[in-house]
C-alpha cells in the first residue's frame, strides 16, 4: 500500500488537532510543527501508513516525552532524543523498526514521532496508544490490554541513555517518572514495542488522520469566517472516534493554581461565566480530568476537557493557562476503547484519586445522539 503524506498544511492541520486531542496536555505542538516544518523543506513530506498495512510480524514502536509540560516550554530537547532511543531499542530487539507511532495522539507528542521516522526512512502508522494524552505510560491501551511496556529506552538532551526492564507496568512508569525527574524535568521514551499483529489488534487506528480533520475543519472555518467551534465538534463526531462533542463553558480564567510535582503539573483552574452564569472549576494532572459548574461535574477523564480562545479557538495547554484569558470550554466523548470497564479501572476518575463515579459526557450533558 502506497502511504499518505503528510505535507506542511497537512502537519500544521496535525498541530492544531493534537492540541485539542491533548485535552491540556501531551505538550505545547508548536515547537515540534516548527521542527517539521525543517524537516519537510529538507526532505520532503511525511510517510503515514494505515494500521492494515503493516506485516504481522513487524516491529512497531511507539514513542514520545514524559515529564511535566511546564519543564518542556524552557527546556528544549537536542534533537537526537528519539533517534538514539529508536536504535537502541532495535539493537536490544535484533532486528530493525519498520515504523512508529505516537504513544499518544494528543499535543506535541502527536507530532513527536515524525522526525525520527524520516531520519530512519520508516513511516509512521496512523494510530496511537491513547486516543488523546495521560499523563501516565500505564494509561496506554497496550497496558490496559495486557502487553508490556519493556524493553524500554529512557534518552535525555544532555544525551543519556537509560533501558528499563520490568515485568511489572506501573513499575515502569515509576522508573521512567523517577529518570525524567532526574534528567531535569522532561525526557524522551520509546517503549511498548509491539508486533504488527498486536498494533492491529490493539492500537487506536486512524488517530493522526483524525487530529489532521480536525485541524482542517478548524483552518478552513477560520478561513471563510464560519464558526470554528461548530466546525470542531462536527469535525470530531465525523471522525468516528470522538462521536458525541459540545461546549461545555464559556467565561474568563479568574484564578489558577499550578506547580511541578513529582514529574507531573499539577493544579486546578477557576473560570467565570459572563453574565453571572457560574463557575466552572478544573482540576489537571499535566491534562484535564473534571471539570464541575458550580460544584456539578460536566466532564471526566478519560473524555476530553479542552480550553480554548474563545476567539481564535486555538487550544490551550495546561502549561500555557493565564490569568484573565477569556476561553471557551470544549468536551468531546473518549474513543469507545477508553470506556471498557477494563479501561476505566487504569484512566477513569478513581485512577487520579477523585471521588466521582464515571459518567459519559453525552449523559452528563444530554447530548443525546450528536
Amino acid at each position: 500500500m502506497q502511504p499518505n503524506r503528510i505535507d506542511r498544511e497537512a502537519l500544521i492541520d496535525l498541530a492544531t488537532g493534537a492540541a485539542f486531542l491533548g485535552s491540556g496536555g501531551g505538550g505545547d505542538p508548536y515547537y515540534a510543527r516548527l521542527l517539521g516544518e525543517a524537516e519537510i523543506a529538507r526532505r520532503g513530506a511525511f510517510d503515514l501508513v494505515s494500521l492494515d498495512s503493516l506485516a504481522n510480524d513487524a516491529l512497531v514502536v511507539p514513542c514520545g516525552w514524559i515529564g511535566a509540560p511546564t519543564v518542556s516550554v524552557e527546556k528544549l530537547p537536542n534533537g537526537r532524543e528519539a533517534l538514539n532511543g529508536l536504535r537502541k531499542l532495535a539493537e536490544i530487539m535484533g532486528k530493525p523498526i519498520d515504523a512508529v507511532m505516537p504513544i499518544e495522539i494528543g499535543g506535541g507528542n502527536g507530532l513527536a514521532p515524525l522526525l525520527a521516522a524520516a531520519e530512519l526512512g520508516i513511516p509512521v502508522v496512523d494510530a496511537d496508544g491513547m486516543g488523546r494524552a495521560f499523563p501516565e505510560s500505564q494509561m496506554a491501551i497496550f497496558n490496559i490490554e495486557g502487553l508490556s511496556a519493556c524493553p524500554s529506552v529512557v534518552t535525555s538532551s544532555c544525551g543519556s541513555l537509560s533501558v528499563i526492564e520490568t515485568s511489572d507496568n506501573l513499575e515502569h512508569e515509576r522508573q521512567a517518572r523517577k529518570l525524567s525527574v532526574e534528567l531535569g524535568g522532561t525526557a524522551h521514551m520509546v517503549e511498548y514495542p509491539l508486533s504488527g499483529s498486536q498494533a492491529k489488534q490493539h492500537a487506536i487506528g486512524g488517530s493522526i488522520t483524525a487530529a489532521i480533520a480536525i485541524g482542517k475543519a478548524v483552518r478552513e472555518a477560520r478561513a471563510t469566517g464560519d464558526d470554528p467551534f461548530v466546525a470542531l465538534y462536527v469535525a470530531l463526531r465525523d471522525t468516528g472516534l470522538y462521536p458525541h462533542a459540545g461546549a461545555l463553558f464559556d467565561g474568563k480564567i479568574v484564578d489558577l493554581e499550578r506547580e511541578t510535582r513529582g514529574g507531573f503539573s499539577v493544579g486546578r483552574v477557576i473560570i467565570e461565566g459572563f453574565n453571572g452564569q457560574g463557575r466552572m472549576e478544573m482540576e489537571f494532572q499535566n491534562e484535564n480530568l473534571i471539570a464541575r459548574v458550580d460544584g456539578v461535574v460536566r466532564a471526566m477523564v478519560p473524555d476530553l476537557i479542552t480550553v480554548m480562545d474563545r476567539e481564535t479557538a486555538d487550544s490551550i495547554t495546561t502549561e500555557r493557562l493565564r490569568f484573565g484569558q477569556r476561553v471557551k470550554i470544549v468536551g468531546a466523548a473518549a474513543p469507545a476503547q477508553l470506556r471498557t470497564q477494563r479501561a476505566l479501572a487504569i484512566v477513569g476518575p478513581g485512577a487520579f484519586g477523585l471521588a466521582e463515579a464515571y459518567q459519559p459526557i453525552e449523559t452528563l450533558n444530554d447530548w443525546g445522539n450528536g
